[in-house]
């Protein structure tokens, strides 16, 4: 190869992408590095998968967004990216099960977000090189009150990292150079060209986070499986949205309320019913009614009726989402309002 172009976290930054790609005039004896994140938060995530996947001679480092979607711990930005491959989602995730967490040339140590300063390149703990949660964690515990992991490195070859947004411009220090320049919040796609330590940079055309949140805050709401969720963390979930401002958010979110309320208010009903239910074993044949208790599924909560003992808290710990609400009222054949079950269940 003739040159080695590092390039920064794109994250969905397509057009960024082919700009800088232009600008650098990469052929195909070049190798294109990405330190990884080539995903979310962008509006083009799709097309630069398919870019790094394609071409030969581009090649990516998992970054912690990657890991994500790998260790399906999907965020708000997985989220986006899910339903934006569609059917496409499954092959991604093959694709990077075997992407690598560093690259190391005779004079560059390439990864995603930091490298422990006292062990072997071959010894690194993963979590640590592509800046997960834990990696982070961790590597809080072992450096000292505000000191970055590079504070540390003393090494002959250069380190090139991103994962951490430094400015308009790369940090050059101690041997290393961050190149998470923030594209995707509107500022620069850099890249590091080997030899030389040449710096590329192109600017963002926009600040495609701010805007791919606000563009998918319904498709992504719509796509909850509501009907799982605790009844008690609605209001939870309901607090952490206060934020949105858009109407027609605004209003499916209110009718989720709405809906939530509904089942809720279905526990007297569903108690009134299973007493019935019991009496009615009961008096059909005492001498049978564990049997008869027995072929249905909340039989437990008919033998709590039955010793008197049946609460509103029995009822809805054993019933606390939408479905399991469900499961009962059909049991019990109780009538269902047809709106919040085409909310819920359709």
């Amino acid at each position: 190869m003739d040159r080695i172009f590092v390039v920064g976290d794109i994250h969905g930054c397509y057009d960024e992408l082919l700009e800088l790609i232009d600008k650098i005039a990469f052929d195909e004896h070049d190798l294109l590095l990405s330190v990884g994140d080539i995903v979310d938060r962008g509006n083009k995530s799709l097309e630069v998968y398919h870019f790094f996947r394609d071409l030969p001679n581009a090649k990516i480092i998992m970054g912690n967004h990657e890991r994500k979607h790998l260790n399906g711990v999907l965020s708000y930005a997985q989220e986006i990216v899910k339903l934006q491959f569609k059917n496409e989602y499954a092959e991604f995730i093959e694709w990077l099960k075997d992407k690598r967490y560093y690259f190391e040339f005779d004079d560059l140590i390439v990864v995603h977000a930091a490298l422990e300063y006292d062990k072997k390149l071959e010894d690194q703990n993963d979590s640590v090189l592509c800046g997960s949660t834990a990696g982070e964690k961790y590597m809080q515990s072992k450096l000292k009150l505000n000191t970055f992991w590079n504070d540390y490195y003393f090494g002959e070859k250069t380190i090139v990292y991103g994962h951490t947004v430094i400015g308009n411009y790369p940090k050059i220090y101690n041997n290393t150079i961050g190149i998470d320049t923030g594209a995707c919040h509107g500022g620069l796609l850099t890249a590091v060209e080997f030899p030389g330590q040449i710096i590329h940079q192109v600017h963002s055309k926009k600040d495609y986070w701010r805007e791919e949140q606000q563009k998918w805050q319904l498709p992504i709401l719509k796509e909850k499986k509501w009907s799982s969720l605790e009844i008690k963390n609605f209001e939870k979930l309901k607090n952490k949205l206060s934020y949105v401002e858009d109407a027609e958010v605004k209003a499916y979110i209110n009718e989720l309320e709405n809906g939530f309320s509904y089942f809720k208010k279905m526990y007297p009903i569903i108690i009134s019913e299973i007493e019935k239910l019991t009496k009615s074993i009961n008096d059909e044949d005492v001498n049978f009614f564990n049997e008869i208790a027995n072929r249905y599924s909340f039989s437990s909560l008919i033998f709590q009726s039955k010793k008197g003992n049946l609460t509103l808290m029995s009822v809805e710990r054993n019933f606390d989402t939408p479905l399991k609400i469900l499961w009962i009222m059909k049991e019990l054949n109780l009538k269902i309002d047809k709106k919040w079950e085409n909310l819920f269940f359709e």
